[in-house]
């Protein structure tokens, strides 16, 4: 996949022994991956830029994909045996979910039933309509209970596009980002490419996922090329991912 002779560079020559700790490749729970079958596919195709740990992350969402430590159990089992029975020993997958910041999420909270992406990160998310009335309320609450919140995609929220300090606000409150590897291109517009640049020059974030959702979007990964200057501005960010979630 080298590109000898452009300046432009293929992202998933830089992405071997990555961990992907933002995926939807749990079968039969979310938007993502319906079978296992899928799955599996999607798994297959990371492997073939050198991607072969992860840490699956369904929605937990209330009133759209209300899972439980339990569902996500009962979907993790069935992608092992899936592993087992297709002799992919070499891939690790490892259980948690997105948390969208919604009003049962501060229950959940309570109740110890969220799934935190290691030890003491949690990913959470929000409406990409506006934010929620809790947000900041339920992100010190997160921290008063031992974990880091790592924000899924700030990049894709529209609402914060016009109020670029909001970003600033969020990371001096302790708020860590992630982002999404395909905003870095236009696949979800070029609004969001450009705030995802901007995120990335300000060194805000943190931490890289895919994202990846289906066979269309893990395509469009593949094909992803950016300039040396952002390849030399997401080496440590990939390494401290890998670092912090290996």
């Amino acid at each position: 996949m080298f590109q000898i002779f452009s300046k432009k560079k293929f992202l998933v020559d830089y992405l071997e022994n990555f961990v992907d700790i933002h995926n939807h490749i749990l079968p039969g729970i979310d938007d993502g991956a319906k079978t296992t079958t899928e799955s599996i596919d999607l798994i297959k195709g990371f492997s073939e830029f050198g991607v072969t740990n992860f840490v699956a992350t369904p929605h937990i969402m209330n009133n759209y994909y209300p899972n439980t430590p339990e569902t996500i159990h009962a979907a993790f089992i069935k992608l092992q045996e899936a592993l087992l029975k297709e002799g992919l020993t070499s891939t690790s997958v490892r259980a948690a979910a997105e948390h969208m910041i919604d009003d049962n999420f501060e229950h959940i909270l309570n109740q110890d039933a969220i799934m935190p992406l290691e030890k003491e990160y949690l990913l959470i998310e929000m409406s990409y309509l506006q934010p929620p009335l809790n947000f900041s309320e339920s992100v010190i609450k997160t921290a008063n209970k031992g974990f880091y919140p790592v924000l899924a995609h700030p990049e894709r929220y529209g609402f914060l596009h016009s109020k670029m300090h909001k970003y600033g606000d969020y990371k001096d409150h302790g708020i860590l980002f992630q982002l999404n590897i395909l905003s870095l291109g236009n696949y979800y517009g070029k609004s969001i490419s450009k705030v995802a640049m901007k995120l990335l020059d300000e060194g805000f974030i943190d931490f890289l996922g895919s994202d990846v959702h289906n066979q269309r979007q893990l395509k469009a990964l593949k094909e992803l090329t950016v300039s040396e200057k952002t390849v030399k501005a997401l080496l440590p960010i990939i390494n401290d991912t890998i670092a912090t979630f290996y």
